[in-house]
């Protein structure tokens, strides 16, 4: 196999696939990419035996007296590695029989030994899948606004993944750690049959960063998920575990009610933090008519910090505390100027969504409370 590419485009290709390359293996195989040709692109393959990924870049192939079926694992890291130490400028790759890969610039001459593609992993096959098409920009926004809640406990495997029922009317998407809760409603995802399946959470991270412009499949079958956006497919296995009964813990008569300038409440939450205990990031929010207090303290290092934000509580005052961390988190990922939380009391769970919904979509997040002192 042989064939010319710009350099650029080769490390931004290889840089898609090796999201799939593990750092330590038991099979050295396996930190390496598969390269083989389909028809004139090269097509590069990565797998954890997990997770997959399939990357095609077009490429300008020559004839070097090699088999153009050749497959052949060439090693990842030392490949990246070459590739974002050259500046932009065209490389030939040329392999032969005993699977030595050199790269050839007109600056210099880069050879390593690859293994037989024979022996790489076979990717899973998506045969007889069910398939969903939408826009690769709500696909996106759909991972974007649940990832970050998933839970990273390997005890609870359920909650390490992203739950998707796809209807033919619409869609629910959650992920839940069991201190925050994510639940987005979405017009534009649908399908034909109805799809129940967790996706775990590092699957969906990497076809967020893969996702484009324009459409994108979602394919299920036989235990995995596939995303398609054009010249990229992130593959993974789902999570066969049964996921929590979440509409139980989400509140339904929250009466009190506090609507805030999302900016800023986020910017006095991430400046008060910095004054919170660095064990349990705890910070106060003190509710008050026309406003709330946003309070921390460390003991330990005898510091504190307090800051008043404008805002409209329809009830009578109430303190409440959370994590700070999770706090900002939900709060970065509401859209809008204006953010609603919804209180019951101050130790049952938070409701927060954005003040005026995007089109098509329905955003809710949740958000357990930490005990303070003075609720005893």
């Amino acid at each position: 196999m042989k064939f010319t590419v710009s350099s650029a485009d080769l490390l931004r290709a290889l840089s898609t696939a090796g999201g799939a390359v593990p750092s330590k293996s038991t099979l050295p195989i396996l930190e390496s990419v598969l390269f083989e040709r389909d028809g004139d692109a090269l097509q590069i393959a990565a797998t954890d035996l997990e997770i997959s990924i399939v990357q095609r870049v077009a490429v300008s192939f020559e004839q070097n007296g090699t088999d153009e079926k050749q497959r052949i694992a060439v090693p990842a890291r030392r490949l990246l590695d070459t590739l974002r130490a050259l500046p932009d400028l065209p490389v030939t790759v040329a392999t032969d029989g005993e699977f030595n890969v050199e790269l050839t610039t007109d600056q210099g001459r880069y050879k390593m030994v690859g293994y037989d593609g024979g022996d790489y992993p076979a990717l899973p096959a998506l045969d007889d899948a069910k398939v969903v098409t939408a826009d690769a920009a709500l696909v996106k926004r759909a991972i974007d606004k649940t990832g970050f809640a998933a839970s990273k406990d390997a005890l609870r495997p359920a909650m390490m993944g992203v739950l998707f029922q796809i209807r033919p009317d619409k869609s629910t998407v959650v992920a839940t750690d069991g201190h925050r809760l994510v639940k987005l409603m979405l017009d534009g995802l649908t399908a034909e049959e109805p799809i129940d399946v967790i996706v775990p959470e590092k699957a969906l991270s990497l076809a967020g960063k893969a996702a484009g412009d324009g459409e994108a499949t979602i394919r299920v079958a036989q235990g995995y998920v596939g995303f398609d956006f054009g010249d990229t497919q992130v593959i993974g296995r789902l999570i066969e575990e049964q996921y929590p009964n979440y509409e139980a813990v989400i509140p339904v008569e929250n009466e009190k009610r506090l609507t805030v300038g999302r900016e800023a409440m986020l910017a006095a939450v991430r400046r008060v933090a910095l004054y919170s205990s660095s064990m349990t990031h705890q910070i106060r929010l003190a509710l008050e008519s026309d406003a709330l207090v946003v309070s921390a303290e460390d003991i330990e290092r005898a510091s504190e910090a307090k800051e008043r934000v404008l805002g409209d509580y329809d009830a009578d005052p109430m303190e409440i505390g959370f994590n700070s961390q999770y706090l900002q988190e939900v709060l970065a990922n509401v859209d809008g100027e204006d953010t609603v939380f919804e209180f019951s009391s101050p130790n049952r769970a938070g409701v927060v969504s954005p003040a005026d919904p995007a089109d098509g979509e329905e955003l809710l997040m949740l958000i357990m409370p930490v005990m303070l002192n003075t609720y005893a």
